[in-house]
């Protein structure tokens, strides 16, 4: 059974989508390397924002 699983298609295919999914996570980590600090930026800029032009309602 060990030896069907290691050396069947499904095995191929599953090796297929480990890898697909490997190279999305490379992807994503690097962009967040390189976005990063601009993405956090964009985050804290909005919030900051929304805070701003909600702050009288919580009264």
């Amino acid at each position: 059974m060990l030896k069907k699983l290691v050396y069947g298609e499904e095995a191929q295919g599953l090796t297929e989508y480990i890898l697909i999914i490997a190279l999305i996570a490379v992807v994503c980590v690097a962009s967040l390397r390189i976005f990063g600090a601009q993405i956090k930026d964009l985050i804290v800029r909005s919030t900051r924002k929304i805070k701003d032009e909600t702050q009288g309602f919580a009264d």
